[in-house]
């Protein structure tokens, strides 16, 4: 059974750290019966009428569990580690969700409005219904993003990993195969859309992000025009134009 668990707002304007280190954290001390799939940034509207700190984003753990009885768990341990970690004049939230819950579409629908309008406290409420949401402190806004980062990321269209089988610890570059057999889909993006061999090496900069697409982490690419590929994200369009103008 698939679990969500959404953080937001837990940092301030001079935070070391923001809301998806939180998130990773969490991952890192799951109860037993609980297994990390990702965690997911999700990027939601940027707006005059929105306080946020500096992107407005929420973060995700998603968690495979073995039974629903896990859950109460989860939301007490999601509860002490936000009460824990949150910065002084944050406003955090908290949404924790299973797949079988059947508030799941609404929120989904909600996170899409999240992304593209105001919403407010009332509407991510009532989008939750009878599923886990709650405030921690401050304004209680966070509730708002934590619902939003559930429904984006159950939608499978949106937002980016920054956790899915140890992203920081591949090699720059690594290769297709590796990132294939750790779960992710090399998926070229440029014009001829040339299937990649599994021995290419795909550049990185060192920021391996891959995104959400069709529930899947996708790592999108741009061939370099010298027999390998740059994930995109990191390096700069510019940097990749020129790089695949010296392979021609």
């Amino acid at each position: 059974m698939r679990v969500y668990v959404a953080f937001d707002d837990t940092d301030n304007y001079d935070a070391p750290r923001g809301t998806g280190k939180l998130a990773r954290w969490f991952g890192e001390a799951l109860p037993a019966g609980c297994q990390l799939w990702g965690v997911v940034r999700q990027q939601l509207l940027v707006h005059p009428d929105i306080p946020y700190t500096s992107h407005n984003s929420s973060a995700c753990v998603v968690i495979d569990a073995d039974d629903r009885g896990v859950v109460a768990d989860l939301i007490e341990l999601a509860s002490r580690h936000l009460e824990h970690h949150m910065l002084p004049g944050s406003d955090p939230g908290l949404c924790v969700v299973t797949e079988e819950d059947a508030e799941l579409p609404g929120l989904i629908a909600f996170g899409s409005r999240a992304a593209s309008e105001v919403v407010t406290q009332a509407d991510a409420k009532m989008a939750a219904g009878n599923v886990h949401l709650s405030g921690h402190g401050g304004t209680n806004d966070g509730i708002i993003g934590a619902a939003a980062g559930v429904g984006l990321t159950a939608g499978g269209w949106s937002g980016r990993f920054v956790e899915y089988g140890g992203l920081r610890e591949y090699s720059d570059p690594v290769s297709v195969v590796a990132l294939e057999q750790a779960g992710m889909l090399v998926v070229p993006v440029d014009r001829n859309v040339v299937a990649p061999r599994s021995d290419e090496p795909v550049a990185t900069f060192g920021w391996l992000r891959p995104r959400l697409w069709g529930g899947h982490p996708v790592v999108p690419v741009m061939s370099d025009g010298n027999g390998g590929w740059v994930a995109l994200g990191k390096a700069p369009l510019q940097l990749v134009t020129e790089s695949r103008g010296q392979g021609n």
